[in-house]
């Protein structure tokens, strides 16, 4: 297998980390607008199937082009959303497989934001999927730890441990500081404020897909490993778009830890017009107001030696099995000291970076394949959980 992953920040580089202790592949090009952080996350692995290049992620042309110059079989998209599209066609134009960790962006109803779903996470991908498969090719979207692992739980579940599902709640959690910051987010804040300000996505098999307020239906969720109660809110998430097309579902929620000073910060943020992505004029430049938050904020790549605790993603399943009722929590703990000893890499963008690199390494074995546009709930969860271990990335599941 030839790699293309595109984005050398905390998650493609952790990426480039956790693929060079494996095998599968023989040649891996790591990429970014700035050559010089490209060629520290493919130097900092010590492996010379790992070669540096300079792209522009929106200029579908060149990527098509370096995809080809290098043969590569597959591309890994570890850029924020905004280039998920340009990255998207251009793995189609070059016969590459392709795999990202967040889907193509939603655009909120223009008159019911908190009621209907205008354009959803994803919908610009998935109107390409017959293309996807006339050309025998698969994309496998929203494959991080949330989406992604988040997914493969719930496939998991379907098929192992219910009966008949009654609710599937994706409940992600931390009990993370940052020693010196007073606010210094964990993962891109530009990612961060479109997810968390969005209307939030749920599915019901009544209704469809519908929208609520950001951080509606609060509620306290007990995470393992030493986290403890965390107050969870509804966030816009893939996870919601993804598992009602292939596991039978009545009812889908994602909710988010993010804890009242966070939610209040980002609502700040939004009353002042500050997470706006239209560039606004500010002397004798343009620049959008979200650019400039990502900007006076530290790097999360770089918190890594400041931060200490957990970060633990799941899902949450509700059903009957033989007759009798039953909840169980599917999920994976990483401890920021573990993940920074061990691979250099914080935790959050340690966990995220992992479920990519164990796809594809299914992807070149044969155990997960298939074509079109496909979420990970579409392939079996037994492979992939099984090869968790090898990487050193034990998984749990807790009887509620």
């Amino acid at each position: 297998m030839r790699i293309l992953i595109v984005g050398a920040g905390g998650v493609g580089t952790a990426a480039a980390r956790i693929a060079a202790r494996r095998p599968f592949f023989e040649h891996c090009v790591v990429a970014d607008y700035v050559l010089e952080r490209a060629v520290q996350a493919a130097d900092a692995t010590g492996d010379p199937r790992f070669v540096a290049a300079r792209i522009d992620a929106s200029d579908e042309d060149a990527v098509t082009a370096l995809l080809r110059e290098h043969g590569c079989d597959v591309m890994l998209n570890a850029t924020d959303p905004r280039f998920v599209m340009p990255l998207f066609r251009a793995a189609l134009s070059a016969g590459a497989h392709y795999i990202d960790m967040a889907m193509s962006l939603s655009r909120p109803h223009p008159e019911h934001p908190y009621e209907q779903t205008g354009v959803m996470l994803g919908d610009e991908q998935f109107a390409l999927a017959a293309e996807w498969e006339k050309a025998d090719r698969l994309a496998l979207v929203g494959m991080g730890v949330e989406p992604g692992l988040s997914d493969v739980f719930a496939r998991y579940a379907a098929d192992n441990l219910f009966d008949t599902i009654e609710e599937i709640g994706i409940r992600d959690g931390a009990n993370l500081t940052v020693e010196g910051h007073d606010f210094a987010p964990s993962f891109s804040i530009w990612t961060t404020i479109e997810e968390c300000l969005n209307p939030p996505v749920v599915w019901e098999r009544e209704r469809g897909w519908f929208t609520t307020e950001p951080f509606s239906e609060p509620e306290v969720f007990d995470f393992p490993e030493g986290i403890g109660e965390v107050e969870c809110v509804n966030v816009e998430h893939e996870e919601v778009l993804l598992i009602p097309r292939w596991v039978d579902a009545p009812r889908v929620t994602f909710k988010y830890g993010l804890g009242q000073e966070f939610i209040d910060v980002l609502r700040t943020l939004h009353k002042l017009g500050l997470d706006s992505t239209e560039k606004v004029r500010v002397g004798d430049v343009e620049v959008s107001p979200r650019d400039v938050v990502a900007a006076c904020l530290p790097d999360p790549a770089g918190l890594g030696d400041r931060m200490r605790g957990k970060t633990c993603a799941g899902t949450w399943v509700k059903g009957v099995r033989d007759g009798a009722p039953r909840e169980v929590y599917l999920y994976h703990v990483v401890d920021n000291e573990w993940s920074m000893a061990e691979y250099g890499s914080q935790a959050v963008v340690w966990q995220t970076a992992l479920n990519p690199v164990v796809a594809l390494e299914l992807l070149a074995g044969g155990q997960w394949q298939g074509s079109g546009v496909l979420g990970p709930e579409a392939l079996p969860a037994e492979p992939f959980l099984d090869l968790l271990k090898a990487y050193d990335a034990p998984w749990g599941l807790r009887e509620q």
